[in-house]
């Protein structure tokens, strides 16, 4: 993958992420790709839907394994706003997804504070894509939120 590819997919991330702002959640959104397809879209939802595993990450990869028909998503990329929690990286584990793309990284409840470890050992991980246009919703919601 490219790397003006990856900005492209995070690209959709942050429109995700704005769509969350709007309803007032978490502004983090997630896009799957599988073979140079978007599969997948979500924003955090843990407000709307009472839930606090609706996390974009989740509902992304819950919406691509059923848009593809299967639970392992090893041809797949998640393109997601911020980099994912533990329980997050443990459904990124799980679903031995092929590749993780982040922008912005969350330092108190990240998965990499913990480690690569957490994630499959064959889930190629990139960060930083997109991360300052990623920090700007968070803070703008941050903001508001004070």
């Amino acid at each position: 993958m490219l790397p003006n590819e990856d900005s492209y997919y995070m690209g959709l991330a942050l429109r995700q992420a704005a769509r969350a702002l709007e309803e007032e959640e978490i502004p983090v959104g997630a896009v799957v790709v599988c073979q140079g397809k978007v599969v997948a879209k979500a924003y955090n939802q843990t407000e709307i839907l009472t839930d606090v595993t609706a996390h974009a990450e989740m509902l992304a990869i819950t919406s691509a394994a059923q848009t593809i028909g299967a639970k392992y998503l090893k041809d797949c990329t998640l393109y997601v706003t911020l980099e994912p929690c533990l329980m997050c990286a443990g459904a990124i584990y799980w679903s031995q997804l092929g590749r993780l793309v982040y922008g912005a990284t969350e330092e108190k409840r990240g998965f990499s504070s913990l480690g690569k470890q957490v994630l499959h050992p064959k889930t190629e991980v990139v960060s930083g894509i997109l991360a300052e246009e990623s920090e700007t919703l968070l803070k703008e919601f941050f903001s508001m939120r004070r």
